[in-house]
């Protein structure tokens, strides 16, 4: 089981749509959303209960998302001091609200001396219980940050991988994601991966509307099958244009970026097969030494370019001029091979594919 489309985490139920299941499930189906991802537990403790009335507000959002054919997992903050007992709060509330799916939020505590014996008592305990439950992992975006973080003890028994990619204090989502993406393909054992990305506000810092579709169109060309937010009661009170900006993209139409960003992000993967989605089936491709067509021959010049070119490149886009047929680009690269500082491209388009592509560079070591 894995989860496809747009997804939002809420904290506090009583600060979205002021708590009313309902609206809440409304406001998802409006805005696209395919799964919702609601705290259900803090350590050791049930979460999510009206203080006052020690009502459960979880189980009406459940039953009204459902409704609206939107699945809902419950995510749930372990610290590691007590991992039998924070098991057993997630078992029970897992059982108890009959949720799709479960994210653990492992961070701060789990980097403490001793917690990967913490991480695999709890997830034995977890597992014994619900051997075959869909579970994910929320935790730091580049394990290479995080080296005393138990990565392997939790990876290995959960389905899917959903790193924290906050590119706060910067407006470079789609380089931080492919960042992060690479970095868990290097260890083991690899979980798909579904990124959060920042739809909140930190100091003087935000994220950009440019920021979320960049976002999200690298998440769709690295072929994640879904993206999730943090978090919804604060996109929704400080930066609601965000909200809007999530709602209105098509997770199933064509990414929204223009085909030249595009590509450098599709470039910056290094993957041959990201990079030819952007091509038309017969496109034609043209160096100063030869001309191909097709996108077979072209992912095999691609992989020529990555592994023997410019390996480990760095691809900057430098200026673009053009229309909606055609696009002329000039650009930069870095690689531990030589560098570019003379790219000159062209692109023909048809329907948002490029049908033609012309590049001339020199790498000077």
């Amino acid at each position: 089981m894995t989860l496809q489309g747009k997804g939002f985490y809420i904290w506090q139920i009583r600060r979205c749509e002021a708590g009313d299941a309902n609206a809440i499930a409304n406001a998802a189906r409006q805005a696209g959303l395919t799964h919702v991802l609601v705290k259900i537990a803090d350590g050791t403790s049930a979460y999510n209960l009206d203080p006052i009335s020690g009502a459960d507000l979880v189980p009406p959002v459940v039953a009204a998302l459902r409704d609206r054919s939107i699945e809902v997992w419950g995510w749930h903050y372990v610290y590691g001091y007590d991992p039998n007992g924070e098991a057993d709060i997630a078992i029970q509330r897992i059982q108890q609200l009959s949720v799709d799916g479960y994210v653990i939020d492992a961070e701060e505590q789990y980097k403490l001396p001793g917690r990967d014996v913490a991480a695999r008592q709890f997830m034995s305990r977890l597992r014994a219980a619900l051997p075959t439950f869909p579970m994910a992992l929320s935790s730091y975006r580049y394990p290479t940050y995080h080296p005393q973080f138990p990565w392997q003890p939790f990876l290995e028994q959960v389905d899917i991988n959903m790193p924290q990619v906050y590119w706060v204090e910067a407006h470079n989502p789609g380089e931080q994601l492919i960042r992060s993406v690479r970095e868990f393909e290097a260890i083991s054992p690899f979980r798909p991966i579904i990124p959060t990305g920042a739809a909140f506000l930190q100091g003087n810092w935000q994220p950009t509307p440019e920021d979320i579709v960049e976002f999200l169109d690298t998440a769709r060309l690295l072929n994640l099958s879904a993206a999730n937010f943090w978090e919804w009661g604060h996109t929704r009170l400080y930066v609601p244009h965000l909200w809007d900006t999530i709602a209105a993209y098509d997770w199933l139409g064509a990414p929204d970026g223009d085909i030249v960003s595009r590509y450098f992000t599709a470039l910056n993967t290094h993957d041959p097969a990201i990079v030819t989605g952007l091509y038309e089936n017969n496109a034609v491709h043209v160096t100063p030494q030869r001309t191909v067509q097709g996108v077979d021959a072209i992912r095999l010049w691609y992989q020529t370019l990555f592994s023997q070119i410019l390996p480990e490149a760095t691809f900057t886009l430098m200026e673009e001029t053009g229309h909606i047929g055609s696009r002329h680009f000039s650009w930069l690269a870095s690689s531990s091979k030589g560098d570019v500082v003379d790219g000159q491209d062209s692109f023909g388009l048809v329907n948002g594919k490029i049908v033609y592509h012309y590049t001339y560079f020199t790498v000077s070591s």
